[in-house]
């Protein structure tokens, strides 16, 4: 778990203003569910052979009532949880989204934390591929706007349940066959999910998993879950949205159905998933709710600010102006002033605490400040304040507080 500084936290909020933008211009909203559930919950949504809830997640005791409760380590079961319980898909179905931290004990890498952080967002009570396909369009508006270039989308289809059981028995029989040359973590996936060992990241086990069943195999002709496929690539062609066919593609979680789908990048290393979902049509019913159709992804923050980072794509956070004043007087000239430019939308600090004029200057220009405000005895008398750009070359000049804001203002129109 890690601390975000503020020289970082500018390109957090700089991902964070984009996707509340674009998510939006889409017509999801938010929701805000608890970070605490009970485990159960994750149990029955996630799967209890995953690894997640195998050896990932933390959970407690609740002292007061004995109840087991677990740090979310995904917001998918929270969001259905929620819909469940309030009717949320009662008249309509509904686009959601939410934001925060997620809790998976597991060895940090290279933007990936033991607390770490997601946009998840949801759409419920939508059964075409159109749903599944304006997802993964708005993620790569998304990716535009950030300006972030080499990001390349991976989709494959899981079929149906049906369509798994036969997939499943077909993987069985395979990877018994190769049983003397499967890792310890595949042989224990052998009998209880055989559809995680094609996750499986180990370097030696991606030759036999080339040569597994791919579940494609298994979809008829006349399969609902081909056709579904079929219009989800048919709508991303038409959109523009390149992809690749990834038959090994089957996500981490037990939940998914049909369309799983997942944007990778290679500047991150071996974990260059920065989002990826799907479809999990059965998740209502399994969780106690009437069924119902949805399709969801998630983000992961950590990483697009790392690739943030590495496109050199930082914004400083500084201000407008900086405040610099001497005396009673000034200073309370000073801080007027400086609600007046915030009364203009501008971003202003007022030095606080004592100094000289010549060490509040050099605080200005260490700020970053695009302008330095003065205010003296002289600026009293005479009601004017100095502005002396920090920037840009340029003569100092005394102005009435009141026209300040509009000379700053005219000055970057200029620019």
């Amino acid at each position: 778990m890690n601390d975000v500084l503020p020289d970082e936290a500018v390109l957090w909020e700089r991902l964070e203003d984009a996707a509340r933008t674009i998510f939006a211009q889409y017509g999801y909203r938010n929701l805000r569910v608890p970070i605490v559930e009970a485990t159960a919950l994750f149990v029955r949504g996630i799967g209890d052979a995953t690894d997640i809830v195998e050896h990932e997640m933390y959970s407690f005791e609740d002292r007061l009532n004995r109840e087991s409760l677990t740090l979310r380590p995904e917001a998918t079961a929270g969001i259905v949880r929620a819909a469940i319980e309030h009717h949320l898909t009662y008249d309509r179905p509904q686009r959601v989204w939410t934001a925060g931290p997620m809790f998976r004990h597991e060895r940090p890498q290279k933007g990936r934390y033991r607390q770490f952080h997601q946009f998840d967002v949801e759409a419920l009570g939508f059964e075409g591929p159109d749903a599944d396909a304006e997802q993964i369009v708005m993620l790569s508006r998304l990716w535009a706007k950030l300006g972030l270039d080499g990001m390349s989308l991976h989709i494959n289809t899981i079929g149906d349940q049906d369509e798994r059981l036969a997939h499943r028995r077909a993987l069985v029989g395979y990877f018994t066959e190769h049983a003397s040359t499967l890792d310890e973590d595949s042989r224990r996936r052998l009998t209880i999910n055989p559809l995680r060992i094609l996750d499986s990241k180990n370097p030696v086990m991606q030759g036999i998993i080339a040569g597994a069943p791919k579940l494609v195999d298994q979809l008829g002709a006349e399969s609902a879950s081909r056709a579904h496929f079929e219009g989800l690539k048919n709508i991303l062609s038409e959109a523009g949205v390149a992809f690749e066919v990834d038959p090994r593609l089957v996500r981490g979680l037990d939940y998914y159905n049909r369309t799983v789908f997942e944007w990778i990048t290679d500047r991150l290393g071996a974990q260059g998933t920065v989002a990826g979902g799907g479809r999990y049509d059965g998740l209502f019913e399994q969780l106690g709710g009437k069924p119902t159709p949805a399709c969801g992804f998630a983000i992961g923050v950590e990483r697009i600010v790392l690739l943030l980072k590495a496109d050199g794509r930082s914004v400083e956070a500084v201000p407008d102006a900086y405040v610099v004043h001497a005396g009673d007087a000034a200073a309370k000239l000073a801080r007027a002033t400086a609600e007046r430019l915030r009364d203009a939308g501008l971003t202003v600090i007022v030095n606080a605490g004592s100094g000289s004029i010549k060490a509040q200057m050099r605080r200005a220009d260490a700020s970053g400040a695009r302008w330095a405000l003065i205010v003296g005895d002289d600026e009293v008398s005479a009601d004017r304040v100095a502005l002396k750009p920090l920037r840009v070359a340029g003569e100092q000049v005394a102005l009435p507080p009141d026209a300040v804001a509009e000379h700053i203002g005219a000055a970057v129109e200029q620019k």
